[in-house]
This record gives C-alpha cells, structure tokens and sequence, in this order.
C-alpha cells in the first residue's frame, strides 16, 4: 500500500519518494511509490499532475487489486529515488471546488431539506446533484448567500481519521460507506463529513462560490457553480461582455435588458417587412419569368438556374408561377450544393419525380423525392454550366413525353 500523505496535508506541492514497483502495460509505464502526495481519480474529484523526475504524470490511479497508487508516466524514468512536482494551480484549483462542495451541499441541507446524491468537479464547472426536482429561485438565491457567509468567515477546515464504529456515531452529513478506517472533513461547526479528497485550510480560501445554472435530470436537479478563480473568470468575461453590450446599444449597464428587447421587437418588425418585400419581389420575378416562358403547343415551361440561392425562395417562385395552368417550372440552384425543384400545375398529368430522377443523374446524385406535381433533390458542388445541363435533360425527357 502507498502511503497517501495528501491526506495529511494538502498544500505539500514536491517531496521526496522511492519507487517499489515499475508497473507496464501497452507499451506505457506507471510507477507506484512508498509514498505519494499525489491526488487519485475517484470521490468526483480528478487526479492531480505534475512530473516525477521530470518526467509529466498523465494519470494518478488506484489500483483495484490492492489499493496501491499507480502514477503513469510520459516516459520511462530509471532512479528508484525519486523528486516529484504536483502541479500546485490544479491542486489549489480542484482544493477550492472541492471545499465549496462541501459547503454548497451542507447549505442545500440547511435551506432546502435537499441532499447531494452525486458530485463531479469538471475542467472549467463543478455540479452537483440534489435528490429534489424543483427548487425555487429565491431558495437558490438563499443557499447562494450562506455560502458565501461561511466563506467569508474564514472559518477553520481541518481533517481526522476514525474507524467506522466512530463515524457512525458522528453527526456526518451523509454516513461514510467505509468499511475500516473514515477520513471526516469537519467545516468549522457547519459540515462534517466522510471525506478522503484535498480541500483548503479556511474556508476564506475558497474565495467566492457562485451558482450558474439549474437542470432538470430526471428526478433531480443539477446544480452548476464555479469557485475561487474559475469564478474570478467568469466574472471578468461577463463583465467585459456586459461593458461591450453597454457600448453597442449606447446604454447604462442597468438598461441592457431594455435596449436588447427593443432591439428585438425591432429586428421581427424589420424581417416581417422584408419578408413581405422579399415576397412582392418573387411575385414581380414571377411573371417576368412567365412572360418569357417556352411554348410548346399548349404547354409553357419555364426554367431557370440560380446561383447560391435560398432554397425557400425557389419553392416560393415555383408555387407562384404553378398557379397559372399549364405551366411546369425547371428550376436549378448551383454552388457548393446543387439543388433541383420541379413542379407543374395542377390540369398537367405529368410525374415530376420521373424528371427529377433524370436531371439528378447529371449532378451524380440520388438524393431527392416528392409528389408527382412537385419533386426536389441535391447533389454535390456544381456549376451554373452542370446545372443547366441536368435541367436540359430532364426537359427533353418533359417534351418527349408530351410527344
């Protein structure tokens, strides 16, 4: 068994160890040490790195068979005497998230009746899971407050080992599931629990805990929060983003709601208006395209190819000139994706997936379908000079049916 000294004290970030075991498996080297102060994945709480003689950790694991800590390596290292580096940002990091945890939880207790059933301290956010669907915003806001007092009170976090006969007779938040030997985190007269992952001294460290967002997960609810610098950082982004807005719409920090909902009501009165010019200007395409289409005994054809073009407008200028009797519209769209519509009004008894299926073999392409009065299709990147020939050859195919 490695001797786990983060457990004694968090804040050691080198120290001296001898390797007892050299340990491969594909092709890659893990070492196991008499000693370590190196953190292992497990509790929710991600493993520490650092290096061992130099050589970068990738991993900090234990070891299921006996408990031992498997430290995998970068590189092969040879001394059996060994200097390790804990990376102290991380370490400090995931000390801040996991003390504030610990406070968050003991706090959901107090105001919401609620209890943590899961924990996960993540690379940029730490959640954790209430046994409660619902909660009230103001609930939150509460929870939020004695947080932060317990923080800013700087109250002592120290840690003991008891055997489980001890635990059990503590008031833990929630009983350990240790068999031997319990390591309790004690908050300064607020939390108590089983504990064995690296925290601060005083809760003062912690900086500052805030909550970001709420999701419902099933039965439960997931508590999304930030703590010491990570919430430093979201500050500092929100509140350039805020600055920035406040520029833009030339307004106090306090009226930025107001001006971004103006704006909005703004911008649907304006896409409702261009919709309605977009929608005359289709109209006018419309019957210039009528005017100049082929006549062919009593059928008129119209065709066209496109550039790039919003395939919603192509369905609406086909609708619009399909309502004149007669008519079939062959239209083509080229760009990055080639787009076919064809579609025929409704006294014409002709199938225009069959011309679909015709004008797609040109584009090298399958991909299409439809009623036989409208049928549409694309295919790969295509020209305008491709699209006008997979367009000519579904209307020779057109006018040769109606031979």
């Amino acid at each position: 068994m490695t001797e786990r000294l983060y457990y004694q004290d968090s804040y050691v970030a080198t120290f001296e160890a001898t390797v007892v075991q050299y340990v491969r498996s594909a092709d890659q080297l893990s070492v196991i040490l008499d000693k370590t102060h190196f953190y292992p994945t497990s509790g929710g709480q991600p493993c520490d790195l650092g290096t061992i003689n130099g050589v970068p950790v990738l991993d900090v694991s234990i070891q299921e068979k006996d408990g031992a800590i498997l430290h995998l390596l970068a590189d092969e290292i040879w001394d059996d005497h060994v200097h390790a580096e804990i990376d102290w940002p991380r370490r400090f990091d995931h000390m801040q998230q996991h003390t504030g945890q610990h406070i968050l939880s003991a706090a959901f207790v107090k105001i919401t009746n609620s209890e943590t059933i899961g924990f996960h301290l993540g690379v940029e956010t730490s959640t954790i899971d209430l046994n409660v669907k619902n909660l009230w915003p103001a609930q939150i806001e509460q929870v939020e407050e004695l947080v932060n007092e317990i923080i800013f009170s700087n109250r002592l976090v120290r840690s003991t080992i008891v055997s489980s006969e001890q635990a059990a007779r503590l008031p833990l938040r929630k009983q350990a599931n240790v068999i031997e030997r319990v390591r309790i985190v004690d908050i300064g007269e607020f939390d108590l629990n089983a504990c064995g992952g690296t925290h601060v001294n005083h809760t003062g460290q912690v900086g500052l805990l805030k909550i970001i967002r709420l999701e419902h997960r099933g039965r439960g609810l997931r508590v999304e929060f930030l703590c010491g610098r990570r919430a430093l950082a979201d500050y500092r982004f929100k509140n350039h983003l805020v600055n920035k807005l406040s520029n833009d719409f030339t307004v106090s920090n306090q009226e930025i709601e107001q001006a971004i909902d103006r704006f909005r009501h703004e911008v649907k009165s304006l896409r409702s208006r261009m919709r309605k010019a977009d929608g005359r200007l289709i109209e006018y395409e419309a019957s210039e395209m009528l005017r100049n289409a082929d006549l062919h005994g009593k059928l008129r054809v119209v065709s066209a190819v496109f550039t790039g073009r919003d395939r919603n407008e192509i369905s609406l200028l086909a609708k619009i000139l399909t309502s004149q009797p007669g008519l079939v519209v062959l239209l083509g769209v080229a760009g990055e994706k080639s787009h076919i519509l064809f579609a025929r009004a409704q006294d014409i008894d002709r199938d225009m997936r069959l011309l679909l299926k015709t004008a797609l073999r040109v584009l090298g392409s399958t991909a299409g379908g439809g009623r036989p009065e409208m049928a549409q299709g694309g295919g790969p990147a295509a020209d305008e000079k491709r699209v006008e020939q997979a367009i000519s050859r579904a209307k020779r195919l057109l006018l040769a049916q109606k031979s």
